[in-house]
This record gives C-alpha cells, structure tokens and sequence, in this order.
C-alpha cells in the first residue's frame, strides 16, 4: 500500500527523467543536428563510468578481505561494464568528419582528457607512473573523486596480496592443471584490461576517422597522437609477465 503522506513513485519520478532529459544543451547555434548525438554518447559514457568506479571500489574491499569468489563475481560485472562503454562509441562511427567541424568550434577547451572520471578508473586499475602523474595534474589541482581512488592500492596490489593470503603465488596459479577461481579471477583482470585496451583502440580509430591522424584534439590537446601513445599502457604487468612465463615455457617443453 503506498504512503499517502508520499506521492507515488513512477518511473520518471524515480530515474527524474524529466530533469535528465533537459541535461542535452546544444551549444552550436543554429543547434546542428548531430551535436545531440555528440552530447548523449559522451554524457552515457560518464553515467557508465559512475557505475564502473562504484564497482572498482566494491572490488577494491573483496581483494582487501581475500573473498577470492566475490571479486571474481565483481569482475565479471565490470567487464561487461566495459564492453558496453567500449560499443557505445560505435554510434560516433557515424558522424561524418565535414559535419563534426560545423559545430566543433562551440566545444571550446572542452576535451575528454578533463574527464575526472575517466582519470580516476585509470588509476584506481594500476595507472600511477610519473608521466600519468603529471598528465593529471596538468588542469590544477587532482580533484577529489581521483584523490580518492589514489588512497587505495591499485588492482594488481591487491590481487597479488589476495593469493599471498591463501598460500599461493601467480606462478603456481597459471601452472595449476585446472582451472581454479584463482585462475579465473586472474584471467577476468586480463580481460579487464584488454576491454580497455580495445576501448583505447576504439577510441583512436574514432578520433582518425573524425579529425585526422594527425589533427589536435579538442581543447589543444594532441588527438589521435595522444591517444596512441596510451595504448601502450598496462595496468598488470607482473600478471601478464607471469602469464607469459607460465605458458611461454609450456609450449617449450
């Protein structure tokens, strides 16, 4: 029975539909037809990224309390988390590049690299080397939702620390004739971060195909050159080097 000193709760009441409907601010004027598209896909994006930094932080505690079967049921939530955030981008494959520089010049300094939401999944999955450092503190001060996430170890920390509690090293897990939820905990941090790299791949044919290899970004930043360079970035190297040493040597034998 609903509450009659509460009004009832309906589907726009409960996502405020209405109030995020009104979020789509065009700024070309006339407004072009394809900035909606540009807004929505991106605004998604950050909604998704919300959910993904939500869940990095519950895995963050299950690789904590070395609840090996929780974090492996995080993880497999994160990685369709990011195999969605990754084919979104697929509806920018069709704006054409002579359309996006009708309304490119009303984007302003506006650039994806100011996602503060981007840079904290970033270093909550193990980015924390110099030159990233650096790149985060290129806009002032790291704001506060990354300041949060570098409080924590990176994934690749705590993983470690989890097989270190129950008595076992990554070699011993890739070496294991079966398939155990160490294993497959391991596996799905791969995984995790091959979707990422695929996103960075995604993302850099994108951008080539809407402004050219060789263009800046948006906001004067290095574009596509920019954004190859960071394909190149790992946030597991000690499972990947062990993964590789693993098999490496069984297909010697």
């Amino acid at each position: 029975m609903t509450d009659s000193t509460h009004a009832e709760v309906t589907y726009g009441s409960y996502l405020h539909v209405d109030a995020l409907l009104q979020l789509q601010q065009a700024r070309s004027v006339p407004e072009h037809p394809d900035e909606l598209l540009f807004i929505v896909v991106h605004q998604a994006s950050e909604l998704w990224f919300k959910v993904m930094l939500h869940e990095l932080k519950i895995l963050t505690t299950h690789l904590g309390n070395a609840d090996t079967l929780a974090s492996l049921t995080t993880m497999r939530r994160l990685n369709a988390l990011m195999r969605i955030v990754a084919s979104q981008l697929s509806a920018l494959d069709t704006l054409p590049p002579q359309r996006f520089v009708e309304f490119r010049g009303y984007l302003g300094s506006a650039s994806g690299g100011q996602s503060h939401q981007f840079r904290a999944i970033e270093a909550a999955s193990g980015l924390r080397d110099e030159h990233f450092m650096h790149v985060l503190q290129e806009h002032g001060p790291l704001p506060p939702v990354v300041v949060d996430v570098l409080q924590r170890p990176p994934l690749q920390e705590l993983f470690l620390g989890l097989l270190e509690k129950h008595g076992a090293t990554l070699e011993q897990v890739y070496e294991a004739a079966d398939q155990t939820a160490h294993f497959l905990l391991a596996e799905s941090l791969i995984e995790y971060e091959q979707g990422f790299g695929l996103w960075r791949f995604l993302h850099v044919q994108l951008v080539e195909r809407i402004i050219g290899p060789l263009t800046g970004g948006t906001g004067g930043t290095m574009g596509a050159k920019y954004l190859q360079r960071t394909m190149q970035q790992r946030f597991f190297p000690r499972l990947w080097e062990g993964r590789a040493k693993v098999f490496g040597a069984t297909r010697s034998a």
